[in-house]
């Protein structure tokens, strides 16, 4: 079935004029932005087999135009325009975290996480390091792989910090099996950090983990 057997109040477009963009489904407002189909697909399908196949928009998030060149129906401008709006969210995103206090909502800080790690196949450790009236100053992901107090090292966030007058951090890692509980081991690590940081007085007032649909923060659970 395309968008065009559909009833008129039932398609994409209509229904979110008429309702607003929270009443579509995923794959539906994904269909908007492809606007049209394949022969033998129609673009709801194809929206649809595309969020299955990076799990969802948090995956998508972290493609590149190169990541879904293989995608049969996806030519270079359809590329070249998800590719665009996925990255105008990330920015868009980042852009409030740079105007106002990060730290003025945890959710705030949970939905910047989730963007930047949610869709990760790999555990990345990363750092959100802030002002002095906890503003964002950058994000950067510092390491990759399988994460342990020996490949995750504090000295190197130390020096990081220094090199951006950072006051304090935010720190955020995913977990690739969706699970978002925290370990002892992250309990661990995050206090080594701590304990690290604050020989140059940089505080550290988070640290996110990044699950399936579920960012978990170790400060709301007193876990540090």
């Amino acid at each position: 079935m395309t968008i065009k057997d559909l009833p008129r109040a039932l398609r994409p477009r209509e229904k979110l004029l008429a309702q607003g963009p929270a009443a579509l489904a995923d794959a539906e407002l994904l269909a908007l932005l492809l606007r049209t189909g394949t022969r033998g697909m129609g673009v709801l399908d194809m929206a649809d087999a595309l969020l299955k196949r990076f799990n969802g928009f948090g995956g998508l998030l972290h493609c590149s135009a190169d990541d879904i060149k293989g995608v049969k129906g996806l030519g270079p401008a359809k590329r070249a325009e998800v590719s665009a709006v996925l990255e105008i969210s990330r920015r868009a995103l980042a852009q409030q975290l740079s105007a106002k206090p990060a730290f003025d909502t945890v959710q705030r800080v949970k939905d910047y996480a989730a963007l930047q790690l949610g869709g990760q196949s790999r555990e990345v450790f990363a750092v959100m390091f802030l002002d002095a009236q906890h503003r964002l100053i950058a994000w950067q992901e510092l390491f990759q792989g399988t994460l342990s107090q020996t490949s995750v090292y504090p000295r190197e966030l130390v020096r990081r910090a220094m090199e951006m007058n950072a006051a304090a951090v935010i720190l955020a890692h995913n977990h690739p099996s969706g699970v978002a509980e925290p370990s002892r081991a992250d309990e661990f690590l995050t206090k080594s950090i701590q304990t690290a940081l604050a020989l140059v007085d940089v505080r550290v007032l988070d640290h996110m983990v990044v699950g399936q649909g579920e960012v978990v923060s170790l400060a709301e659970r007193g876990l540090m």
